[in-house]
């Protein structure tokens, strides 16, 4: 990199390959390299799309760092203010070329500009997210949004709000034959996801706990609970259920777990999760954005093995 060169008169020495034994869901994110500045071994970390929140970039980032024994660098080719004001507090290093560069494990830090903020997009509507996933699980295929309207229980107003949404965030497109409003993608459906997963929110808003005895209704099974059923994963010992509304508990819910022997969690979703699913868990794609987050390993792969599963399954599907 003749930026390092030119700048701080750092000797850049590249090996010509990636780093090995990291899991599949680094490499299909970042690209690797090897790199040596001024005879310290670091790691190099390309990011194929946008950078992920914090906490998961923080994730990835260590994980690299336990794998490759050395510094990681994030090497971006473009940042925003508040991209880069988030990686100074981390203390996450990273360089852009020609711009800036942030190297805490040498005491090198240079700013010459950032790039203009991009402008937020407006939050996603959970009617929408509950579309879009409706539409993933379809298998990306054309769908009428008559047809959405009434597998998902929507009015008309929120399955006209919802679509046209997607239509904004470029996530969907949409044409008229006759009546009807037809959705298509020019993805398939994990590469989809995988492009709207930025803009996707987690289905839970707070979790409670409550006696086990109390749960009368039939529950989707969620968290660990239901990761423990698409995958290998070890069942939790505290059982986690799903639910559109919590207001039935509001007598005897805590907020945290006091009794793991005799409490169950009650997650509190922003749709209702029984409009995706068709098991006695809450659907695969909802599922994994509200463990996104989650730092265990065990549990990444765990996602990983259920994502991978239900790609071949809708494959499958649309042949």
């Amino acid at each position: 990199m003749e930026y390092l060169k030119r700048v701080l008169g750092i000797e850049v020495l590249y090996e010509n390959k990636a780093l090995e034994h990291l899991p599949n869901f680094i490499n299909t994110r970042y690209v690797s390299q090897r790199v040596f500045l001024n005879g310290q071994k670091v790691a190099f970390l390309y990011p194929k799309n946008e950078l992920e929140q914090v906490e998961t970039l923080k994730k990835h980032l260590e994980r690299v760092k336990k794998s490759a024994d050395c510094p990681v660098v994030l090497v971006l080719e473009q940042i925003t203010a508040r991209q880069r004001e988030y990686l100074l507090r981390e203390k996450v290093a990273f360089i852009v070329d020609g711009k800036q560069i942030y190297l805490p494990f040498m005491a090198v830090y240079l700013q010459e500009r950032c790039d203009a903020e991009k402008s937020d997009r407006e939050e996603i509507l959970p009617s929408a997210q509950m579309l879009l996933l409706y539409f993933i699980y379809e298998g990306a295929k054309e769908l009428s949004t008559s047809q959405a309207a009434k597998d998902l229980e929507l009015t008309p107003t929120s399955i006209s709000r919802a679509s046209k949404q997607l239509e904004e965030m470029e996530l969907l497109q949409a044409k008229k034959i006759g009546v009807q409003k037809i959705l298509s993608s020019e993805n398939s459906p994990k590469e989809l996801f995988y492009k709207a997963e930025k803009a996707l929110l987690s289905p839970v808003k707070r979790t409670v706990y409550i006696p086990d005895e109390k749960v009368k209704i039939e529950l989707l099974e969620s968290g660990y609970s239901a990761l423990a059923e698409y995958s290998m994963l070890n069942a939790p010992s505290v059982r986690c259920y799903a639910s559109e509304k919590i207001s039935q508990w509001n007598d005897f819910m805590t907020k945290d777990l006091q009794d793991s022997n005799s409490q169950v969690a009650i997650e509190m979703w922003r749709y209702d999760p029984r409009k995706l699913s068709r098991e006695k868990m809450v659907d695969e794609l909802s599922l994994a954005l509200s463990l996104r987050e989650d730092a265990d390993e065990r549990v990444e792969e765990a996602v990983e093995e259920m994502l991978n599963n239900l790609w071949r399954k809708i494959d499958g599907n649309r042949n």
